[in-house]
C-alpha cells in the first residue's frame, strides 16, 4: 500500500489504565501482550492510511477486524492510491462510486454548509499549488491562488442519489478527504467491532482515537500534547467517543521567518491564521471530530462560539493560542 505523507492530524496519546493518583502507562508494542490486575490486554499496529494504527483490546480478535476494515476504507478514499475512488473521481470528474464513498462525500457537504464553508474537501487544487501534497513547499502567486479558489467549493460538487454518481461542476477540480477519511474509518471499524460483540476497544489512527467501551480499570484516558511546549496539557476519559486534533504545528513550513501550515482557509486560499495553534474535538463521531477540529482551527475563537452552537453534541477544547 503506498505511503501518503505526514498524516495531517496530531494528538499524542497514552493509554493510562484507571484514574487514580498512580498512572500505569502500558508500554506494549506489535503483538506482545501484557496482564492487568483485571483483563489481559491485546495490543497490535500496523501501517494504514500514511499512519500508524494501534488498537488495544480484552478481545484479540479486534485488531484484525479494525485493521481489515480501514484497509477498504483506504483503498477507496486514499487520492494517493491510483486506482481508488478519489483518485478516479480526480481524474475524470464524474464517476459512479459505491455506497460507502457516496457517503462520505455528501456528509463532508454538509459539514461544509454547516461550517459556513471552513470545512471544504474541494481544497485539493490549494493543497497541491502550495506543496504540500508532495512535500514540495512553495509559495504560489496570487495570480494562481485567485485562479485556484475558482476551483474550491463543496457547491460545486453535484450527488446524484439515485445512482451514486458523484460530478464536478469544473474540469480541474478534485477532493482531498485528508481531514474527515480517518474519521470514516473509525466509524466503519467500530461498527464491524459491535456487529462481532465486541465491547471494549482503543483505536489510534495516528493521533485520533476512537474509544470503544470501557478498558478494564474504568474509562480509556488519552493525554493531550501542548503544541509548543511538547508536554501534555490535559487527560480526558473517553467512553464511546472519539477525539482529534488539529494544528498549526503537524506539517508547515517556514519563509522569511513566516510560518505556512498545512491547514488551508478555503475562501482565502491561504494557510490558517486564525490566532490558534491547535483544537481538540470530543464527539460520538469520529468523522465529525475529524472534520470539526480542522473547521474550527481555520475559523478560530471567533467562529468557535458558532461551532459550539451549530454542534452542541461536540466538545471543543484544549485551544492554544500560537505563540
Amino acid at each position: 500500500m503506498p505511503l501518503t505523507p505526514k498524516t495531517r492530524k496530531y494528538l499524542i496519546i497514552f493509554l493510562i489504565l484507571g484514574w487514580g493518583t498512580t498512572l500505569g502507562y502500558l508500554a506494549l508494542r506489535g503483538d506482545k501482550k501484557e496482564t492487568t490486575k483485571a483483563q489481559r490486554l491485546w495490543r497490535q499496529n500496523r501501517l494504514l492510511m500514511g499512519t500508524f494504527w494501534e488498537v488495544t483490546s480484552t478481545d484479540k480478535d479486534a485488531a484484525d477486524i479494525v485493521f481489515s476494515e480501514a484497509g477498504r476504507i483506504e483503498k477507496l478514499l486514499s487520492k494517493y492510491i491510483p486506482e481508488s475512488e478519489i483518485s478516479q473521481l480526480n481524474r475524470k470528474g464524474k464517476l459512479e462510486v459505491s455506497p460507502d464513498t457516496f457517503y462520505i462525500i455528501k456528509k463532508a457537504k454538509e459539514l461544509w454548509e454547516k461550517t459556513g464553508g471552513a470545512f471544504d474537501i474541494t481544497v485539493a487544487p490549494l493543497v497541491d499549488i502550495w506543496g504540500f501534497s508532495e512535500k514540495e513547499y512553495r509559495i504560489p502567486s496570487e495570480q494562481l491562488i485567485k485562479e485556484t479558489l475558482r476551483l474550491v467549493g463543496c457547491d460545486k460538487i453535484i450527488l446524484h442519489e439515485k445512482n451514486n454518481v458523484v460530478k464536478f461542476m469544473f474540469p480541474g477540480m478534485k477532493i482531498d478527504l485528508g481531514a474527515i477519511a480517518k474519521g470514516f474509518a473509525l466509524d466503519k471499524a467500530v461498527a464491524k467491532l459491535k456487529k462481532n460483540n465486541i465491547r471494549n476497544c482503543l483505536i489510534n489512527a495516528g493521533g485520533q482515537v476512537y474509544a470503544l467501551g470501557e478498558a478494564p480499570a474504568g474509562k480509556w484516558k488519552v493525554a493531550i500534547q501542548d503544541p509548543r511546549k511538547q508536554e501534555i496539557s490535559r487527560a480526558v476519559e473517553l467512553k464511546d467517543a472519539s477525539i482529534s486534533t488539529s494544528g498549526d504545528y503537524e506539517q508547515f513550513f517556514f519563509k522569511n521567518g513566516r510560518r505556512y501550515c498545512h491547514i488551508l482557509n478555503p475562501k482565502k486560499g491561504y494557510p490558517a491564521e486564525s490566532g490558534i495553534a491547535s483544537v481538540t474535538v470530543i464527539d460520538n463521531s469520529g468523522l465529525k471530530a475529524d472534520a470539526l477540529s480542522t473547521a474550527a482551527l481555520i475559523l478560530g475563537r471567533e467562529g468557535l462560539e458558532t461551532l459550539k452552537n451549530e454542534f452542541p453534541e461536540a466538545e471543543f477544547l484544549a485551544i492554544k493560542e500560537t505563540q
